[in-house]
């Protein structure tokens, strides 16, 4: 014969269903805004101390800093938005493959960048983002539930922004070394160019070939390497090709209006002999629209391949 408890009694607790814990950490939201933030603040104050002072000592926190900086935001903020369920470890391994690609890739084109042409261009680009999606390929290997268009767009845009990263750190060391000893204006510049500059070009690029790329991935894990990987590759390559020779591109369409004439030293040369006003604004304008218009491009291929986008991850 059992007993009920008397009336007032508090009942026992009888636990729930545990909830299983997440497969990716919790990472607050906005987390890229505070990294930003917080980021800018320390390189503004490491580039005052060395602007300032003109010490060597806090050099390498300046490059690393406006090299990374702007790279690892929109990083994280893929990630916030797009790519929790695809893990830390997947865009992690894609940011630091892409970005070693791309420094070893930089270091074997130095010799071929002293002296630009048309075709030099084309076929640093067309390496470079060759590699890129090779490392993209590479640290998704052994994972095969991954797949889908915006899964390519989120990994290929760390592929791209490592790659970004380590390229600038490299024009930033180039820049601040000159034969008068440390020039931190020249730094400054550069890493402030760069750094503005960055989420309108690797980062777009391998992006829309990660998704291309992704979006045909067989349920089995393997890739499918049909035309439209291949047109992709090759259609960022040449938005690669077009960014790189903007500079030399203005420079020829400011000889041909000014009627200095159309020597294709121009364009390797890059700069015309004592130009006029009228000239610099010209070039001002078409090397700064030009860049804008490989932007858009970038811009709206993206839009165009995150439309055609399938689950994460499929199972077979």
């Amino acid at each position: 014969m059992t007993h009920s408890p008397p009336p007032g009694t508090p009942k026992a607790r009888i636990p729930g269903p545990q909830q299983p814990p997440p497969p990716y950490p919790r990472i607050g939201a906005g987390l890229w805004r505070r990294v930003l933030g917080g980021g800018l603040v320390l390189w503004a104050l490491t580039a005052g101390v060395t602007y300032t002072t003109r010490d060597t000592a806090p050099l390498p926190t300046l490059i690393l800093l406006g090299s990374f900086l702007v790279p690892v935001a929109f990083v994280l903020w893929a990630y916030e938005r797009h790519g929790r369920d695809l893990g830390v470890s997947a865009v992690l391994g894609c940011f630091l493959a892409g970005g070693t690609l791309g420094a070893f890739g930089a270091a074997l084109m130095q010799s071929y960048l002293l002296r630009p042409s048309l075709g030099t261009f084309l076929g640093v680009g067309l390496i470079e983002e060759a590699a890129k999606a090779a490392a993209l390929v590479f640290v998704l290997r052994r994972q095969p539930g991954v797949r889908g268009a915006r899964a390519g767009l989120v990994l290929g845009a760390a592929v791209g922004f490592g790659f970004a990263a380590l390229e600038s750190a490299g024009y930033a060391f180039d820049a601040a070394v000159s034969t008068q000893g440390l020039d931190p204006r020249a730094l400054l510049e550069t890493e402030i160019l760069r750094g503005v500059l960055a989420p309108l070009g690797h980062g777009l690029w391998t992006a829309v070939a990660g998704g291309v790329l992704l979006s045909l991935r067989r349920v089995n894990g393997r890739f499918r390497y049909a035309p439209p990987v291949v047109a992709a590759l090759m259609g960022v390559s040449l938005l690669h090709a077009l960014w790189d020779s903007t500079h030399g591109i203005a420079i020829w369409l400011v000889a041909h209006l000014s009627g200095t004439g159309l020597s294709p030293r121009l364009f390797g040369q890059g700069y015309l002999s004592r130009p006029s006003a009228g000239q610099e604004h010209l070039f001002a304008l078409f090397s700064v629209g030009g860049l804008a218009l490989v932007a858009l491009a970038g811009v709206g291929w993206v839009r165009v391949v995150a439309r055609r986008d399938t689950p994460w991850r499929n199972t077979p």
